[in-house]
C-alpha cells in the first residue's frame, strides 16, 4: 500500500486551515498550499493564525515544477472549483487521491469528469463551526472527515491509504458503510440550517431554543428528503432525526458558514443548496416551495453585494 507523503491543500479558509494546521505538525509530510499568484504576497505578509498560533505554510502556484501529490484536499468554495481543477493538473499523477470538502452533493462528480472516479473518494467535513475573521481562524477541535467509496462494506486500498494518513496526522475520521446516505445527510443539514440561518439571521442557539425558527429549517429539509428518496438514497426515514440530533450538539453561540458569509458580505452558495434542490424537484415532479423561497431571498442578499 502506498504511503501518503506529498499533500496539497487548495483553500485556506475556515476548513482548509483546520487540516493544514494538523498536517503541518507531522514530521514526514510535505505539505503545500496551492494558491494563485495574487495571494502569495497577501498570505506571506499576513500569516494564518489558527487558535491563536501563527502558521507559516509553503505556498505554491500552478507553475510550481516537479511535485506530484499523493493527496489533494480541496477546501475552497464551489464557485472556484472549475478553476481549481485546472490549477491542480500539473500535480496529479496516476496514483493521486483527491478529497473534496466542498459543500453540496456534486463536487465529486465534477472532479471525476476531469480526472476520473479512480482518483476520488467521496468526503465531507462535519464538526463544530470554524469561525474566520480575515486570516484568523478559530475552531475547538471537534470535527471529523467522513469519507469513502460509495459502498464501504469492504474498505478499498484507497480508503485504507487515506485512513492510515489520517491516523498519522491525528485527523479524526469516519468511514460509513453507505456513503450516499451519509453525503445526503450532510447536504440536507446544510440545505436546511445554512439557508434558514441566512434568511432568519439565526445562530445555533436560535435553532435549539426557538421552535418556529427550527421548524422553518425542518420544512426546508423535508422537501430535500423527498428529493433524496427520489434519487435512490436508502433509509431516508432516518435523515431528519439524525440531522436534528446533530444540531442539538452544536455550540449555541456559533453560526453557520452561510450566515458568516452573509455577515462578511461574501457571496453565498445558495445555488448548490436551494438552487440544486429546485432543479431536482423539477426533475422528479416534487414541489419545493420552501427552497424556492430561500433561493429568492438569499439570491437577493447576494445581489446587494455585487
Amino acid at each position: 500500500m502506498k504511503e501518503i507523503k506529498n499533500v496539497i491543500i487548495c483553500g485556506l479558509g475556515a476548513i482548509g486551515t483546520v487540516y493544514a494546521a494538523k498536517i503541518i505538525q507531522a514530521n514526514d509530510i510535505n505539505l503545500k498550499i496551492l494558491v494563485d499568484n495574487s495571494r502569495i504576497k497577501k498570505y506571506t505578509d499576513n500569516p494564518t493564525i489558527f487558535n491563536g498560533k501563527e502558521y507559516i505554510f509553503d505556498y505554491i502556484t500552478p507553475e510550481y515544477k516537479n511535485y506530484c501529490a499523493d493527496l489533494i484536499i480541496i477546501a475552497t468554495k464551489n464557485n472556484v472549483l472549475q478553476d481549481i481543477l485546472l490549477q491542480i493538473k500539473p500535480f496529479v499523477s496516476s496514483s493521486t487521491i483527491i478529497l473534496s470538502l466542498l459543500n453540496g452533493i456534486k463536487s465529486e462528480d465534477e472532479i471525476a469528469s476531469v480526472y476520473g472516479y479512480d482518483k476520488i473518494l467521496y468526503s465531507y467535513y462535519i464538526g463544530h463551526t470554524s469561525t474566520r475573521y480575515g486570516r484568523d481562524v478559530k475552531q475547538d477541535g471537534v470535527f471529523k472527515t467522513v469519507f469513502g467509496e460509495i459502498n464501504n462494506k469492504e474498505k478499498s486500498e484507497k480508503v485504507l491509504t487515506v485512513q492510515n494518513f489520517f491516523d498519522k496526522t491525528g485527523i479524526p475520521y469516519f468511514v460509513p458503510v453507505d456513503m450516499m446516505y451519509s453525503m445526503w445527510w450532510k447536504f440536507l443539514l446544510n440545505v436546511g440550517y445554512n439557508q434558514a440561518s441566512a434568511v432568519l439571521n439565526a445562530t445555533y442557539w436560535d435553532f435549539q431554543n426557538c421552535k418556529k425558527v427550527n421548524d422553518f429549517a425542518v420544512n426546508i429539509i423535508k422537501e430535500g428528503i423527498l428529493i433524496a428518496e427520489a434519487e435512490g438514497v436508502k433509509n431516508t426515514k432516518n435523515l431528519l432525526t439524525e440531522i436534528s440530533d446533530s444540531i442539538k450538539k452544536m455550540l449555541p453561540d456559533t453560526k453557520t458558514s452561510m450566515l458568516q458569509d452573509v455577515e462578511a458580505k461574501r457571496k453565498t452558495e445558495v445555488d448548490i443548496f436551494a438552487g440544486y434542490i429546485s432543479v431536482l424537484g423539477k426533475k422528479h415532479g416534487i414541489k419545493t416551495p420552501y427552497n424556492d423561497l430561500c433561493y429568492e431571498i438569499i439570491s437577493a442578499i447576494d445581489d446587494k453585494i455585487q
